[in-house]
């Protein structure tokens, strides 16, 4: 994984806002598939392009041929059959609890089936990896875009073991912990095949931060304690990707609210850090958050590491001045040294399809923002 060894590089957490003819497209992918494949390798190429040309360094492909962030594992795992059709979880979590008002719609939203299944599947038999067609395709068609592009890295998203276990449920394995660390082993598959394919993978991850969130039952000492049996779980499907190929990244999900429940930093950093990756990706940039670069003044990265830190955010429309990006950078790069950050959003736009909270005219001038703030921050930090 690339370095910044003579400037900030830029990059972003892997989902953009999908195009509304690429939307109509997945829609009816079943009825005509060729059509559908043929304008998905288009607005690859197209957004490809778009990141190129904004200045971003390191590029994926807006994560156009999947569903979601995490419910495109359905069509990629074995073993599970279908199960309820679900809306979001925050129906139920603390956040719902004390500010219904504001999480109603989204506590009733689904993703749609047509565009790949929001369905919940249940375990019925041994978990394995089925998706290597799909995998391939959208292997082929990011590396096939980004010839025509220069940008420094290509990357490429990646579910994680806990978000599959949360969204998925089991009636075949004994124990939970035998049904998550099976999903981590299908899910190593996947995790080697991009890498292999010379892309570094990132790990999304975001239920290692949210799942205090979402259940309102645990305490902190019970989410942190979930959480490091999780961080057992990701390190066992990393076990044969080289480290220096891995990014992980959590977040506190798609989340344009309040967030006075989220779990604080501190209290699963260090669990964090096990975590066999060279870069850590997490959401700096908005108000419950941005304080806590102040960790980094007593908690060490480990050696051969890199922050990407969140420096715009994807939950307020606002558009930050680059001016306010560039502090961020700095903050971070005076505490762990400026060749060990990363420029990025907290997280995706638009994780789900058909939920574009933050849509492309506004998306688009956040990264804008970043990629000018990080500039000025180079400049500043390499003229010292």
């Amino acid at each position: 994984m690339k370095t910044s060894t003579d400037r900030i590089l830029t990059t972003h957490i892997g989902s953009l806002p999908r195009p509304a003819r690429l939307m109509e497209a997945s829609a009816n992918r079943e009825k005509d598939p060729e059509s559908h494949a043929a304008i998905l390798r288009e607005e690859v190429e197209r957004t490809v392009k778009r990141q190129a040309d904004i200045g971003l360094d390191v590029i994926d492909d807006g994560e156009f041929g999947k569903p979601g962030f995490i419910h495109y594992i359905n069509e990629r795992l074995g073993g599970f059959e279908v199960g309820e059709i679900g809306g979001s979880p925050f129906g139920q979590s603390r956040e719902y609890r004390d500010f219904p008002q504001v999480y109603a719609a989204l506590s009733r939203s689904e993703a749609p089936a047509n565009t790949g299944g929001a369905a919940h599947m249940v375990a019925t038999g041994p978990i394995t990896y089925t998706g290597q067609q799909a995998l391939q395709r959208d292997i082929d068609n990011l590396k096939t875009a980004a010839k025509a592009v220069n940008v420094t890295e290509l990357f490429m998203p990646a579910v994680s073991p806990s978000s599959v276990e949360h969204w998925q449920s089991n009636r075949y394995y004994k124990t939970q912990e035998e049904y998550l660390f099976a999903i981590a082993e299908a899910l190593g598959e996947e995790y080697r095949a991009i890498t292999d394919a010379g892309i570094v993978v990132q790990i999304d991850d975001p239920h290692l931060s949210m799942m205090y969130v979402m259940r309102p039952e645990m305490s902190i000492e019970d989410a942190v304690k979930w959480a490091e049996v999780r961080v057992e779980a990701v390190n066992h499907a990393l076990r044969d990707v080289p480290r220096d190929m891995v990014r992980w990244h959590t977040c506190y999900g798609i989340d344009v609210g309040p967030r006075v429940h989220d779990l604080e930093l501190r209290h699963i950093l260090h669990l964090i850090l096990r975590i066999k990756a060279a870069a850590y990706s997490f959401e700096g940039a908005n108000p419950r958050h941005e304080h806590e670069y102040t960790l980094w003044e007593t908690n060490k990265l480990p050696e051969g590491s890199t922050l990407i830190p969140g420096v715009i955010t994807h939950s307020s429309v606002l558009v930050e001045h680059p001016e306010l990006v560039k502090q961020r950078l700095v903050r971070y790069a005076n505490l762990v040294g400026k060749e060990n950050v990363i420029a990025a959003a907290d997280c995706g736009f638009g994780t789900f399809a058909s939920l574009n909270e933050v849509g492309e005219a506004v998306a688009w001038p956040k990264f804008d923002a970043l990629v000018k703030g990080a500039a000025m921050a180079s400049k500043e930090l390499w003229a010292r």
